[in-house]
């Protein structure tokens, strides 16, 4: 069944709108519970007397190992069960575990409570991309994916001012538990407003009844070109952007001068407001352009990585606090270009039972070596730049790493590159 009978199994626009709204929420509570430790890396490295390498582990490694690992086997269940139920289930954890972050007494307390909020937030994303991708069809799915990454930018916004004014009057540990707790309303939401969609086919070619093992989904998105560099870019530009996203409030802290509460605002009001309209954006010139040609759903990330270089040095390296911001602004609206292209393209050529699966290897990847080491090299860096700079390390920390994402933007481009003749492979099996 293609998606223009999707209406016809009961899934009408008002619910479709809806199930994307209540998506975006669940994404921008996960980053909510995920980003909020950026804002508080500053009081907590002080608290624990921590260094910027420790630090970075905490929110890169300590958080994205089990998440990265777990997203495949929660990925192999959504796809061939109740997928409303499993991201509800996994609200609930992750929500709590970001509760208990505040009741730590030690780095090491701290970290295991980050490991359990990474395993929560295993079993939200690809069973949410895979809805998405049963509710809108090719045309429209840059656009629906761009919208339910806003997620991103919405709970980096809500993390960084609770997390940031909450932090500066009440302390580090109750800013963990404010945001933390609300989570739950969100999970009986998902339980008990969502509906589960009818499972629809894409362009990919059709999969059989019953599981596919692991490897063969491995198999196919190395096979198929455009996935294969579209995962690499990804990845890439991950580094860069959880590198960078992790240690911009404790720069202006440390180079400006500014308050938790003071960075807070900057980076949530600013950056989300940037963010949102960066990847709507993105997603509506992918789709406009990408129906004239398709390789632009590909190009179009890969010309915002290439020209986001010049503000992320601004952003680092101007010595005013204005043109510091006026980098930010634009640095994080190019940056939040490449999720709603990376989606679709994965979502659109994957085959149906395989669509879950085949975004938790790219969130593996992009998580365990983005998430993972982006936040670790920046603090390594900066430990090793800080006999020489000392608080400025961080100003050339973040624009060495930010190197990545140049690499990013060529793989972008091979994946636009063979993405037209891979789509007709795909149209082709479908059709036959």
């Amino acid at each position: 069944m293609t998606q223009s009978g999707a209406a016809a199994a009961g899934v009408d626009s008002a619910a479709r709108r809806y199930t994307l709204f209540l998506l975006v929420v669940v994404y921008t509570s996960s980053f909510i519970d995920r980003s909020v430790l950026n804002i508080l890396i500053q009081p907590i490295k002080n608290e624990f007397h921590a260094s910027d390498s420790a630090m970075g582990f905490l929110s890169g490694f300590a958080f994205a190992f089990l998440y990265a690992a777990l997203g495949i086997p929660v990925a192999r269940w959504a796809d061939r069960a109740n997928r409303r139920n499993i991201i509800a289930a996994a609200i609930a954890v992750w929500s709590g575990m970001t509760a208990l972050c505040g009741a730590a007494q030690s780095f090491w307390q701290l970290a295991l409570a980050r490991v359990g909020v990474g395993i929560g937030e295993a079993g939200s994303g690809p069973p949410s991309q895979s809805v998405i991708a049963d509710l809108y069809p090719p045309e429209q799915r840059t656009s629906a994916m761009a919208i339910y990454s806003w997620g991103i930018h919405i709970g980096l916004m809500f993390g960084a001012l609770a997390g940031g004014w909450i932090a500066q009057y009440w302390g580090w540990r109750n800013a963990f538990l404010v945001v933390g707790l609300p989570g739950l309303l969100v999970a009986a939401l998902v339980r008990f407003t969502m509906r589960e969609p009818p499972r629809t086919a894409s362009v990919a070619a059709r999969s059989g009844p019953g599981d596919i093992p692991v490897l063969e989904v491995f198999a196919y998105l190395w096979r198929v070109r455009s996935l294969r560099h579209v995962i690499i870019g990804c990845t890439l530009v991950a580094i860069v952007g959880y590198g960078t996203s992790t240690w911009s409030a404790p720069y202006l802290i440390r180079s400006h001068g500014l308050s938790v509460g003071q960075a807070a605002t900057y980076l949530g009001l600013l950056g989300g407001v940037a963010g949102i309209v960066g990847s709507l954006g993105a997603g509506l010139a992918a789709d406009r352009l990408g129906a004239r040609d398709p390789r632009w759903i590909g190009w179009v990330v890969a010309l915002a990585k290439l020209l986001v270089v010049p503000f992320v040095l601004l952003f680092y390296l101007a010595p005013s606090l204005g043109l510091t911001l006026v980098g930010m602004v634009f640095m994080i609206g190019l940056a939040a270009t490449y999720q709603g292209s990376t989606f679709a393209m994965l979502q659109t050529l994957s085959p149906l039972r395989m669509r879950a699966q085949a975004s938790a290897i790219m969130l593996f990847a992009s998580n365990l070596i983005g998430m993972g080491l982006g936040p670790s090299i920046v603090g390594m860096i900066s430990d090793g730049l800080h006999p020489w700079l000392g608080v400025e390390a961080l100003r050339y920390a973040v624009p060495i790493t930010s190197l990545f994402g140049l690499w990013g933007a060529w793989h972008y481009y091979l994946a636009g590159k063979h993405y037209r003749e891979d789509l007709e492979i795909a149209e082709g099996r479908v059709a036959a």
